[in-house]
Order: C-alpha cells, then structure tokens, then sequence
C-alpha cells in the first residue's frame, strides 16, 4: 500500500543534504551511464565489422592454387597449382555439399584499361558466371546482371559498378545498351550494380566490371585457366567441411600430397564470422564486468550514506520504535528510501546514456559520415530491462546493512543518542 507519509520522510531528508545527496546519485548515474556507452560502443564496432561481411553470402568460402611443397608421385615440390575447366565439373560432380560453384578470373592493367569516347579508367575486370550473385552479393539498381545465356553464347556484356558508370557516363545518361572497351575488347553495359558495403570499401566494390567468364577466357586468351573458386555451401551444411572436401577432390586431380597443407590457399566466411562472434562475446564480457564493477562503486556510495543517515536518525528511529514501529516497517523504510536514490539516479545514467548513443547513431546515418569499422551504436531493449532490474537489486542491497542496522537500534539508548 502507498504510505504517503514514509514519502515525505524520504524527500524531506533528501531535501536537506541537497549536495551529499547528488554526489550519492552521481554515483550510481555514472555507473550505469558508463555501462550503456560501453555496451553501445561494444554494438556498434560489432555492427561496424560485420557490415564488412555483408557484401558475402555467410556460407561462402574461396579456394585458389599454391605451390607444392611436397613430392609426391614422382613429381618434385615447388609446382604451381593452376584450376581449369575441368575442374569445376569434377568438384559439381563429387562435391553433394556444394550450393553455387563460381569459377573467377580477374585483370587489372595498370593505367586506363577502359575507355568509352574520351572518358577512361583503371578498374578491374572479372570473369565471372552467373552463380556469383549469390555469392558475392550486390544490389543491380539497373538492367540485370549476368545470366546463363551469358555464358553459354559468350557473349560480350558487361556488369559494371556505379562508380564505374559515374566515370565513363554522363550523369544523367542511360548506360544499358552503350558500349566500353576493356583491355582492348568492346562489351555491351546490361547492368549496373551498387554494392551492399558504405564508405571507401563501397567505392572499392563499385570499381568492378563483371563479364561473362566464357567470353573472359576468350577474349583475353585465357585458354582453359581457372584464377579460383568461389562455392557456397547447402543449408545444413558446415562450409568448413565442403571445403576440406573441394581441397580434396582437387589434390586428388592436381595430384598433390594429401598432407602439403600449402599447395592449396582457402578462405571461408563461416571461420570468419564465428571469430568475429567470439571477439564480442569477449568484448561483451568486459563490458558488462566493467560497467557493473562502476554500478557496484556507485551502490557501496549509496550505502555508505545510508548508514550515515540511520546513525543521524538514531534518536528518531528510537522513538519510532518506542511508539510500537516494528523492525520490519523500519527495514522497509530504509531500503524504500535506497533503492529510489538508485533507482531516480540509474534511470537518468540509462536515459542519457541512450540519448547520447542515439545522437550519434543519427548523426552519422543523417550526414553519411564513414565510421570505418563503427556503425549503429545502440543498446537493445532486453539489455535496457536487465539494467534496470540490476538497478532495483542493487538498491535493495545497497540499503539492506544500513536498514538491519536501524533495526537493531536499541529505543532506551536511542534515546539518549546524540
């Protein structure tokens, strides 16, 4: 039941050490304000670093050739591993595991190697088929990206990325159906596409031009090579596992020793993510030890002042309890008066903290401003919740001694306290 007079004795002893009071409050304030800034900085260098990851499908993995360091079968270390075509049939036939299989090649001349009109640039070129948009995931913001037709015609289109397009076209021309020359060979713009990153690894992306990989080996005289792969495993099944399996298929063909662990290079976004999700597990249990040990310095602030109140207040819980108060109403006096001190002043620290988070958060959404490995800063509503129920534990302990304490005060020689 709300005891209005308990109250006012809370806010008139409040009243009266106006300073004493906000240093107490001050207290708890920091501690749960430094533990909202920690965990949304922790979130938002989480969110920073895995928009790194985004512009992959989470269950991609690459393979590329090495050098053997090993014999094996008459045949002498130091052989440099070369893919063909060949090689994408086999691993589509023995590998069940594999989703999309995309066999890539890249050029990247040094100076202008394409040109449109009197407009040039240096940007890479990529062999690729059509399974590369699930791969490596792009948003095509016009015409289309490549196709099978691509492929098996060989013909001569071309993907390219925005920035791409801003350089080659003029702003507000149509650049579906126009031609570019790359490395010396024309080839018809069918899509643009922008990439899923921000900042300079956007830029990155969008300087990529896509071509069929067909009309790739062709056209530059690849013959039959294989630069790597790029695979994506079935759901439900370990990309960390398709891998070791496409390796061996491939050191059975290639002929390589089944334990030269380096004649074959791989990379795998599964290993990726998972430690990445280990550093903030980390990174997460830091920030709760240290935000909740600032809490806890906060706390043992406020019951230190309790006990000082109670020892200011001896006489008058005397005579409380000489007037019939029982020890019970006395503890819930004391503890009430705890945990709304901790309670006002955690909720502030949570609200600013929030505020603060949120501004940033907006600022750097509104002006686009690129946070490298930074993004988003926020505090989720479940960490909120369990906040603010570590707050009312908090204040239940920080006023439990000083409140057993007054409970035990003797009336007779309360009464004689000064």
């Amino acid at each position: 039941m709300f005891d209005i007079d308990k109250w006012q004795e809370i806010f008139s002893t409040i009243l009266k050490n106006k300073l004493r009071t906000f240093l107490t409050m001050f207290g708890v304030f920091w501690g749960i304000f430094m533990l909202m800034i920690l965990m949304g900085a922790g979130n938002g260098l989480e969110n920073g670093v895995k928009k790194e990851f985004r512009s992959w499908a989470s269950n991609s993995g690459f393979i590329w050739g090495g050098r053997t360091t090993m014999p094996y079968k008459g045949l002498l270390p130091g052989r440099y591993i070369n893919f063909d075509n060949e090689d994408r049939d086999i691993l589509l036939k023995n590998v069940q595991e594999l989703e999309y299989l995309a066999p890539r090649n890249t050029k990247n001349n040094p100076g202008n190697n394409v040109v449109r009109g009197n407009k040039s640039g240096t940007f890479r070129v990529f062999g690729d088929y059509a399974e590369i948009q699930h791969i490596q995931l792009v948003n095509i913001v016009e015409g289309r990206h490549l196709n099978q037709l691509d492929l098996s015609d060989k013909r001569k289109n071309a993907v390219i990325g925005d920035y791409v397009k801003r350089i080659l076209f003029e702003e507000n021309e149509n650049p579906i159906g126009k031609f570019i020359n790359a490395n010396g060979v024309n080839f018809q713009v069918v899509g643009v596409f922008k990439s899923q990153e921000n900042g300079q690894q956007a830029e990155r992306d969008e300087q990529r031009i896509y071509v069929p990989f067909t009309t790739f080996q062709q056209a530059f005289s690849y013959g039959n090579t294989v630069g790597w792969f790029a695979f994506t495993a079935k759901p439900g099944y370990s990309v960390s596992r398709t891998e070791k399996k496409i390796k061996r298929v491939l050191m059975e063909k290639h002929l390589i020793n089944p334990e030269d662990v380096n004649a074959l290079g791989s990379n795998n976004q599964e290993e990726n993510f998972a430690r990445v999700n280990r550093l903030f597990n980390g990174i997460d249990v830091f920030v709760w030890i240290v935000g909740i040990g600032t809490l806890i310095a906060g706390v043992i602030g406020v019951s230190n002042i309790m006990l000082i109140i109670v020892k200011e207040r001896t006489k008058e819980i005397g005579i409380r309890k000489s007037l019939g108060a029982t020890p019970f109403s006395i503890i819930g006096l004391i503890i009430q008066e705890s945990i709304f001190i901790t309670m006002i002043a955690g909720y502030l620290g949570l609200v600013f903290g929030v505020l603060i988070l949120s501004t940033i958060s907006y600022v750097l959404d509104e002006w686009e401003i690129d946070s490298g490995m930074f993004s988003n800063p926020e505090v989720n509503l479940q960490t909120a919740i369990y906040s603010l129920l570590i707050l009312v534990i908090s204040g239940s302990f920080a006023g439990l001694v000083p409140a057993t304490k007054a409970a035990r005060v003797n009336p007779i020689e309360a009464l004689h306290a000064e």
